[in-house]
């Protein structure tokens, strides 16, 4: 199978390299079974994460736009947002941010701390909403006050997911093979399902390279019902962008997000901890904790279709740990 037309969308080079694959061997003993893990924790930029394989592709339009400023939104602990500021303060470019507090919290940690601190440091602008309940026609508002002022803005959605941004993990789907290949067949590759970009992005790259390899995406913000069209409401264009076929099943697991989107809970919190404790890699408490949780709990409950190494997607996050602190 191929995925050549992945390599006809302009993106900007802002990852250097394929990030590692590695194999956990404590952890492993631990567990009775080899789990390896994909390092997109550590991509070169301000801390590191997945979106950052979305933005080169929304950067790289961004640019050919003419924006002068990258407008996006999410929580006041977003990964994302993080992200973007820095990939705009590499490019010369204003970040604008729409934040909201969607666990209601007044912990000063969470305001201040973490990933906020960081989008201080990188001269971001923030503005506060009550809820971002409607975030596409925010985010148009908003430009539109920005144009208003004499600036060009660039919208990019919530989390980078939209088909463009999600060509970043069918790329990623492309390292996993090469990195695997002769070497390792991952009987699963795990990884969080939020705003869907990453989830759909692997699921059209794997498809088409480890057909034979299940993806679960773990929920971190929602039940599956409403998770699947979230996922399919990508993974269909990007694949007929790509022309290639997308008729796998989706597999998600959401067992693990309760209460809700941010904010922690016991397993995930007993997932962080263990990793850090076995193998000194720090995961974070709102997307890779719970995404390990759902891992560790389906070996014990045999949920996965078949025996085998499994592949952990790291998508970062470990600056909101800073954010929980003490809760953590």
């Amino acid at each position: 199978m191929s995925l050549h037309l992945l390599h006809q969308f302009p993106r900007l080079e802002l990852l250097g390299a394929p990030t590692p694959l590695e194999h956990l061997p404590r952890l492993s003993d631990y567990l009775g079974r080899d789990i390896f893990i994909k390092r997109d924790d550590v991509t070169p930029v301000a801390m590191g994460g997945n979106k950052l394989r979305k933005l080169e592709y929304l950067a790289a339009d961004a640019l050919r736009e003419g924006a002068d400023v990258l407008l996006t939104a999410g929580a006041i602990q977003s990964n994302h947002v993080r992200q973007t500021a820095a990939v705009a303060a590499r490019l010369g470019l204003k970040c604008v941010a729409l934040l909201e507090n969607p666990i209601g919290t007044h912990a000063e940690n969470y305001l201040s701390n973490g990933n906020r601190l960081l989008l201080d440091l990188m001269d971001a602008e923030v503005i506060m909403v009550d809820a971002l309940d409607r975030p596409a026609e925010q985010l148009a508002e908003q430009a539109t006050r920005l144009e208003a002022q004499g600036f060009r803005p660039y919208i990019v959605p919530v989390g980078g997911s939209n088909t463009l941004g999600a060509l970043g993990y069918v790329g990623c789907a492309q390292e996993i093979a090469h990195q695997s290949e002769e070497v390792v067949d991952f009987a699963a590759v795990i990884v969080a399902s939020g705003s869907a970009g990453t989830h759909a992005g692997l699921a059209v790259g794997l498809e088409q390279l480890l057909p034979d390899t299940e993806l679960v995406g773990v929920t971190v913000s929602r039940q599956a019902e409403a998770q699947l069209p979230l996922v399919e409401r990508l993974r269909q264009p990007l694949a007929a962008q790509l022309e290639v076929p997308a008729t796998a099943p989706i597999t998600l697991w959401d067992e693990y997000y309760a209460p809700r989107y941010g904010e922690p809970n016991d397993e995930g919190m007993a997932a962080v901890k263990l990793l850090a404790q076995l193998e000194g890699i720090l995961l974070d408490p709102v997307y890779t904790g719970k995404a390990m949780a759902g891992l560790l709990d389906g070996i014990s409950q045999n949920r996965f279709r078949r025996e085998g190494p499994l592949l952990f997607i790291h998508t970062g996050g470990a600056p909101a740990l800073f954010a929980y602190h003490p809760s953590v």
